[in-house]
């Protein structure tokens, strides 16, 4: 008789974006370790079709719905289908659920997170917003309900990785690092002549449009330094960013003894998936390992905060707290939005997250619909400032 646990049933919110591709890569290498029970979309009719077909899915969401008769087409007919808001939390509550990984981008993936939580399932977030811009009721929620929320950012899954179960209060510094995007070296006087198609390319990470130029302005970074002080319950003096050309260590733990103990991988979002799905084990997949005698070198320096001044306006959000961080998040999709459409310029970014973030006057502690409202507010103000 095997002493292996089940397989974990696991739903995906985001199947067919960056992430959800790697999640269903994982599912597929541990077929004994995880079992897909739902996964949802946005809109890719086809590519949805086919992972349900693939996977055996039972209920599936197609989150905008007029796509629903072409999915019901290309499915069995026992598929139950959902869509919209309802469709995601339908999913997230699903009774024989263990985990729900959510990997939807934007504010989409918040109401289902906070409705897994509430039906005492386990998160796995791959969704940086969750956490940004409602970090203190999502762990407060996970607490209450005795559930895990488990990172599935690689650099935060590296801390969860190197705390191992730790408190805080040993801690020195959580130190997430950057790649530095593709224009760590840029001269700042060339920043405006930036185009789309140059900040698209990332020197090391294959990933959506949006998180591409997020990592190109350094906001990915700023995001993730108020994602980590929700997560770990540490302040933000005490969360550092350095920049790291490689992605070869994920981030590192400084501890108040001097001792530094970092993650290191190969560059692939399935090592991360899977020690969120497995943990708290470790299991053997056929993922490339690290070859330490082909590395050349590992390189750190300083982050560029005057050149790139997201990492600043993240810094103020994380520590004025409220509903600044959702303000910041929002303008911030609403300003890469604009320069992927060519109607602003790369700078023109920052500036206006830095201008919306001035006229908000931040809410101590919000609850669910102050944030929604924070977050509408934001995009409503910084598309008057770009028209």
């Amino acid at each position: 008789m095997s002493d292996l646990p089940r397989p974990k049933k696991v739903v995906v919110l985001g199947s067919t974006g960056s992430i959800g591709e790697s999640s269903l890569k994982v599912a597929r290498d541990l077929p004994e370790r995880m079992t897909l029970v739902g996964l949802a979309a946005h809109r890719r009719v086809d590519s949805l079709a086919a992972q349900i077909r693939e996977f055996g899915i039972q209920e599936a969401c197609l989150y905008d719905s007029r796509g629903l008769d072409a999915l019901r087409s290309e499915v069995a007919p026992e598929v139950a289908l959902h869509s919209g808001d309802e469709g995601l939390i339908a999913l997230a509550t699903l009774p024989e659920a263990d985990l729900v990984l959510i990997a939807i981008v934007g504010v989409a993936g918040l109401r289902p997170a906070l409705a897994a939580i509430e039906a005492g399932k386990d998160i796995a977030v791959a969704s940086k917003e969750i956490l940004v811009m409602a970090g203190e009721a999502v762990m407060t929620a996970a607490r209450e309900k005795g559930v895990k929320v488990l990172p599935v950012d690689s650099e935060h899954n590296a801390i969860f990785q190197c705390l191992e179960g730790r408190d805080t209060a040993s801690v020195s510094r959580l130190i997430l690092t950057a790649s530095g995007g593709p224009f760590r070296e840029l001269p700042a006087a060339e920043l405006p002549q930036v185009t789309v198609e140059r900040a698209l390319k990332h020197p090391t990470w294959e990933m959506g449009r949006k998180i591409t130029i997020d990592s190109a302005t350094l906001f990915n970074k700023g995001l993730e330094m108020i994602e980590a002080r929700w997560l770990f319950d540490i302040e933000m003096a005490r969360v550092d960013v350095i920049v790291h050309p490689q992605s070869i260590v994920h981030s590192m733990v400084e501890f108040i003894d001097g001792s530094i103990l970092a993650q290191l991988s190969t560059t692939d979002m399935c090592f991360p998936i899977q020690y969120a799905v497995t943990w708290p084990e470790r299991v053997a997949n056929t993922l490339e390992p690290l070859d330490f005698a082909r590395l050349a070198r590992l390189d750190f320096e300083a982050p560029r905060w005057e050149d790139f001044p997201a990492l600043a306006l993240a810094k103020e959000a994380g520590e004025t707290g409220g509903t600044l961080p959702a303000v910041l998040n929002a303008a911030n999709e609403v300003a890469v939005s604009a320069f992927l459409e060519r109607r602003l310029s790369f700078p023109g970014i920052w500036e206006t997250v830095a201008e919306t973030m001035s006229r908000h006057h931040s809410l101590r502690r919000p609850v669910l619909d102050d944030i929604i409202e924070a977050d509408l507010w934001a995009r409503r103000t910084a598309q008057e400032l770009l028209s």
